[in-house]
């Protein structure tokens, strides 16, 4: 007898309100009798060799002939690699799949595409609509294991793509679909043909209400990429980012524009984040937010009002509203005539972008103090620095990068923290000003009244 975890696959010998591995509470069931042990047979095998005399290049990444796709993989997909995708219902995961198999068919390359979740006529009308219809795409809608594995072997294709893990089952093991033991079973079993053919896979995962990827943590073990699609519903922005990924990097971040006829790679992002009229008003200040190893300009808004009310409202979209609540203290308490205690702040970024690293408070500052004062900032003009609770502006990481990023895009003018130029060189044609806090940066900016 014993007891295994629903959420991560822990087994014990007897039952716990919480799992020791994955600090669920409830979650260990009862399961039947234990297994006989059996003794494993050695065998002989000539099968290791000198690491000298491995074949390196089988391992060398292929291009999917999606730009941003490659970038996040670290230069494309290993041939044998697994990935695994996870995102949001609706945030455009089958819609991305689906244009990568195209375009990897494109090329004469076999792709099989096993869709659980969808009938093959649902698939065919969203790969007419992408402009994703090539003979050596091969679709099959499909649930039992067996069958999968059949087509595999029948099929012999060159990529493999399966929507979703959870859809998938095996007669041959106890379990719903989408449970613990099916996913897990259903997985390695996968996992190995891909190994064994040298067959490049991507999983698509369900996630969860908190976000993390649905099934057993010993999934994300077994795969060699773990990769998160993210995106609002009412933004065309889509971001891709890998949690994990054995042949390249985590750091970076690949960009697509969502359309009514498909996705499609954003190599300059930047231009979802601004506001597409010439007019500067008060309120509007641009920053630079790095995205992984990617510098996106930013623009933030903010508009202050007279209170209707006997409590005054604050509402973001986009940023962190302790960080602004943050900078409307130090306002209010370093510049004595900017007072907010009684007007409603709202504060939002242009195009859905969320601003969360610190480098953007002096941004999310003068953008405040320009509205409370009524006075726009100066045109082509971005801010760059971290705010203390002294009103003190810090130096943030990768300045050098943010301020190359700012001048690729017409910027010309720029206030960073006091020092922080000491080893970075400022871009040619643009005017970098320091200033040691944040009084100083308003007075210069707004004229101190």
């Amino acid at each position: 007898m014993s007891f295994t975890c629903t959420e991560c696959g822990y087994s014990t010998v007897k039952w716990l309100g919480r799992c020791p591995e994955c600090q669920a509470w409830g979650t260990l069931e009862e399961k039947g009798g234990g297994k006989t042990s059996v003794k494993t047979k050695v065998k002989k095998s000539s099968g290791a060799k000198s690491i000298n005399q491995i074949d390196s290049t089988q391992a060398q990444a292929k291009t999917t002939y999606v730009s941003e796709f490659d970038r996040v993989l670290g230069g494309g997909i290993v041939p044998g690699a697994v990935v695994l995708l996870s995102g949001e219902p609706g945030v455009g995961k089958s819609t991305l799949l689906l244009d990568v198999a195209s375009r990897i068919a494109k090329f004469g390359t076999k792709v099989l595409y096993i869709t659980g979740e969808e009938s093959a006529g649902q698939v065919r009308l969203r790969a007419e609509r992408i402009n994703a219809l090539e003979d050596t795409l091969l679709l099959a809608a499909e649930t039992d294991l067996g069958a999968v594995l059949g087509m595999i072997e029948a099929e012999a294709p060159e990529m493999l793509v399966v929507d979703s893990i959870q859809t998938l089952a095996s007669s041959e093991i106890d379990g719903v679909p989408g449970g613990v033991t099916q996913v897990r079973e259903v997985a390695a079993a996968l996992i190995r043909e891909a190994k064994a053919r040298s067959l490049p896979t991507v999983l698509v995962g369900h996630i969860t209400k908190d976000g993390t990827i649905a099934g057993p943590r010993l999934l994300e073990h077994l795969v060699d990429v773990v990769c998160n699609f993210e995106g609002e519903r009412h933004s065309r922005l889509r971001m891709l980012r890998a949690v994990k990924n054995r042949f390249g990097p985590t750091d970076d971040v690949g960009c697509f524009d969502m359309e009514e006829n498909g996705i499609k790679s954003l190599e300059d992002p930047s231009g979802l984040f601004l506001s597409r009229s010439g007019s500067n008003p008060p309120g509007t200040c641009l920053t630079v937010t790095q995205e992984g190893k990617r510098p996106l300009l930013v623009e933030v808004q903010s508009l202050i009002t007279e209170s209707a009310g006997g409590q005054s409202r604050r509402s973001v979209s986009g940023v962190d509203s302790s960080r602004v609540a943050m900078m409307l203290a130090v306002l209010s308490q370093k510049i004595g005539h900017i007072s907010l205690a009684k007007s409603d702040v709202f504060t939002a970024t242009v195009g859905g972008a969320k601003l969360t690293e610190p480098a953007s408070d002096l941004a999310i500052c003068l953008s405040l103090a320009s509205a409370a004062i009524g006075k726009p900032l100066a045109a082509k003009f971005v801010a760059i620095g971290e705010i203390s609770l002294s009103g003190e502006i810090r130096n943030v990481p990768n300045l050098g990068q943010r301020l190359n990023e700012a001048s690729r895009l017409g910027i010309t003018h720029a206030i960073v923290a006091h020092g922080a130029l000491r080893n970075v060189s400022t871009p040619q044609g643009m005017r970098v000003r320091e200033c040691e806090h944040v009084s100083e940066a308003v007075g210069l900016l707004l004229g101190g009244n």
